[in-house]
């Protein structure tokens, strides 16, 4: 299948994503540790790892990430682009192992060679960009009763999560913090994607920011990227990055396809076969990223984090066992 010029720029812009992105999370945790050593850990509410210049490495890897992310969203479906952040993963699997002694066991080697080969799947049969003359468009398709409905939802579930269950549960349960991060981030993505259209269209002579609806987009993306941005240092400093990441992966990806078929319909193009085909690419990503998480169980009585362990331990707790998966 011969992919189109939008998606194969896409996808370049996508890949180089996922290998900022995944290395940030290696920074930021050991700039976290850093920071819990000497001050209030972000776990607790603290926010001493804002002098931490590792940490602040890591946000600039992560934003440069982000960005080439955003740019990704401009030329590609989020079919396409959202399920390669599997690579994110694999890139922050191996270097926990190597600079975090996170170890990884030959399981979870088999669920990078998985996530591989799902994200290698989709992107042969994903669909292609729709063309868009304007963020008034997108604005259109975002004032449908469908995705009206599923951003009440979204609304209405992270209030409930922050106000009544993370209070509770935040600490031992990760699907809290990470199903936070994941709900608004399925927001955030529809919103950088008008965002990323309305720019590149400005590039093209078409100035996009002279309509409200951009600078509306605008204003849901640093709203939603600053309410993640808590809730993702809080699982991290809390929780195994090992863990903390493919789980994120497979909230945030679910809910952003899922968000995204409402929007943009993108699998109005495509037939039964394309469909099954790319469903078997991210059930493939899944099970990779259900072994990483497995494997970290395995190799949760190597910690390099004695004291958390007698802590949690006293507690009764397994904070790599959140109920969510065991029984975002």
């Amino acid at each position: 299948m011969v992919m189109s010029l939008d998606n194969i720029r896409g996808l370049v812009l996508a890949l180089s994503s996922s290998a900022f992105i995944g290395s940030s999370f290696i920074f930021k945790k050991k700039g976290l540790k850093k920071a819990g050593a000497t001050g209030v850990r972000a776990g607790s509410g603290g926010y001493s790892y804002l002098y931490e210049p590792l940490w602040w490495f890591g946000m600039i890897t992560m934003i440069g990430g982000e960005i080439a992310n955003f740019a990704a969203y401009a030329f590609a479906p989020a079919i396409l682009v959202t399920p390669l952040g599997a690579l994110s993963i694999i890139v922050s699997a191996v270097l926990a192992h190597f600079v975090l002694d996170e170890k990884l066991h030959i399981f979870g080697i088999l669920g990078c060679i998985l996530c591989v080969m799902g994200s290698t799947t989709i992107v042969l049969h994903a669909p292609k960009e729709k063309d868009i003359a304007s963020v008034k468009q997108v604005w259109s398709l975002a004032t449908e009763p469908g995705f009206i409905a599923y951003t009440c939802v979204v609304v209405f579930l992270v209030i409930f999560l922050i106000i009544q269950l993370a209070p509770r549960y935040g600490d031992t349960h990760m699907v809290v913090y990470i199903g936070i991060c994941s709900l608004m981030g399925s927001l955030t993505v529809m919103s950088v994607k008008a965002l990323g259209i309305g720019i590149k269209l400005t590039f093209e002579g078409k100035n996009q920011f002279i309509y409200a609806q951009t600078w509306l987009f605008a204003a849901v993306v640093v709203i939603c990227c600053l309410l993640q941005l808590n809730y993702l240092n809080k699982a991290l400093d809390i929780f195994n990055t090992a863990v903390v990441s493919p789980v994120y992966y497979v909230m945030f990806t679910t809910l952003t396809i899922f968000a995204s078929m409402i929007m943009f319909k993108d699998w109005d193009s495509q037939n039964g076969t394309q469909i099954a085909s790319e469903l078997c690419g991210f059930v493939t990503i899944l099970s990779g990223t259900f072994l990483l998480h497995k494997t970290k169980d395995m190799g949760s009585s190597v910690t390099t984090e004695p004291t958390r362990l007698a802590e949690s331990e006293l507690q009764n707790q397994c904070t790599l066992r959140p109920d969510f998966l065991q029984g975002s």
